[in-house]
């Protein structure tokens, strides 16, 4: 199969994870007019958004590990077919708990199939530039607050929230089956001659892996980075609406922060690839916990915009470089399996926020102390991360 092919790999991906964590995400979207329309609290509708993050976490890994032994195309498939089914039923429930269990669990577990599988398909595929390769794949979040936002938004004003919902389950399937169908294994994980030796090596225990340093470290800086981001970005289109910002105007500073997000994914990716992945993800969470904490003395939607460039380009940038270091790390033979446990403790850190907010809300009926704690946790984030040992190829031996 042509090379060239790889940039195709990279193209699907992208669409998949905008349409796929763009309909998870949209949830933001929905909560004051589902609360509006049901009574439902905000910490009830929230909590919805929590079971993804815990649904998603557990599922990030067993469909990493899938990836590893079956190839990602049919574990992205079976996502695009679920996602869709769990969105349509979602929109049809009559009841919170309902709600909560049918969005919770299978949306989580659907969206789950698609970011670990496709980033650690993409590293298979790049040998040069893997930094940017990965970014690009993971800018479909980022483009997923300007398309999928919207397109929510509007449905809602023009429909209600089921109807909504339902819509944008149809539009998963219609565009997430046929990209699905375009991924490939890369040749040499096809079953051509591996380019990296330590893909040759003995099978090494996934426990003897998961102990190491390499893994600890890796998987704490991206829970406590997740944690720190979570609630901020779910909570933001509320927070606006109550400094007094019109409804659609709130939701386009969750569009800046989208747009700003795929900016900071090209940019990041770009220096990692040319100072060094560790340097910059630190750098990266700095820009974060700061920001983070900005927020606590914004209320006009100049500057609004402002702060969601730089909280944006932060959080969207460092995001794809957890699986550029996982890869550099352990390989390319087990990188679905690992990116996978990293993508659940993160998913445990992103589970956090938004339940968080919710109940600071219905408590205090302000957001200040989501930002002020979120922004220490960011903080948390930083010195986790200059924990991470020299980037070198772990040397396992087999137990």
């Amino acid at each position: 199969m042509s090379v060239s092919y790889r940039w195709v790999i990279v193209a699907a991906g992208a669409l998949m994870t905008c349409v796929a964590l763009g309909a998870m995400f949209s949830l933001a979207i929905f909560q004051v007019p589902i609360a509006a329309a049901t009574s439902w609290s905000h910490a009830g509708i929230a909590s919805a958004m929590t079971l993804n993050f815990l649904v998603m976490g557990l599922g990030g890994f067993l469909w990493g590990t899938a990836t590893d032994r079956f190839g990602p195309r049919i574990v992205v498939l079976t996502g695009a077919v679920l996602l869709g089914l769990a969105l349509v039923l979602a929109s049809r429930v009559g009841s919170l708990l309902e709600f909560q269990l049918t969005y919770g669990i299978l949306v989580g577990l659907a969206a789950s199939a698609f970011f670990a599988p496709m980033i650690a398909a993409t590293t298979a595929w790049f040998e040069e530039n893997r930094s940017l390769a990965v970014s690009l794949v993971s800018a479909g979040m980022g483009v997923a607050p300007m398309t999928i936002s919207p397109f929510a938004r509007w449905l809602i004003s023009a429909y209600d929230w089921r109807t909504a919902m339902m819509l944008i389950g149809i539009l998963a399937w219609v565009l997430l089956v046929p990209a699905a169908l375009l991924v490939r294994r890369a040749p040499a994980v096809a079953g051509g001659p591996s380019a990296d030796p330590a893909a040759e090596g003995p099978t090494v225990p996934l426990g003897q892996i998961f102990r190491s340093p390499q893994f600890l470290v890796l998987g704490g800086t991206f829970f406590a980075c997740c944690a720190a981001h979570s609630g901020p970005i779910f909570h933001m289109v509320s927070y606006a609406t109550i400094c007094g910002v019109a409804p659609m105007a709130a939701v386009s500073i969750y569009s800046v922060e989208g747009l700003a997000g795929l900016g900071g994914r090209l940019l990041y990716g770009t220096l990692a690839d040319r100072f060094g992945v560790k340097p910059v993800l630190v750098t990266g969470l700095l820009v974060q916990a700061a920001a983070l904490a900005t927020y606590l003395f914004v209320s006009q939607l100049g500057e609004f915009y402002a702060l969601a460039v730089i909280f944006g380009s932060a959080y969207g940038g460092v995001m794809p470089l957890y699986a550029v270091l996982a890869r550099e790390y352990f390989g390319p033979r087990v990188i679905g399996t690992v990116f996978g446990a990293a993508t659940m403790l993160s998913s445990i850190g992103m589970a956090f926020g938004p339940l968080a907010g919710g109940w600071i809300f219905d408590t205090f009926e302000n957001y200040s102390w989501l930002f002020i704690g979120s922004s220490m946790v960011g903080l948390g984030a930083v010195a986790i991360a200059l924990a991470f040992p020299p980037l070198q190829r772990i040397r396992l031996q087999p137990a």
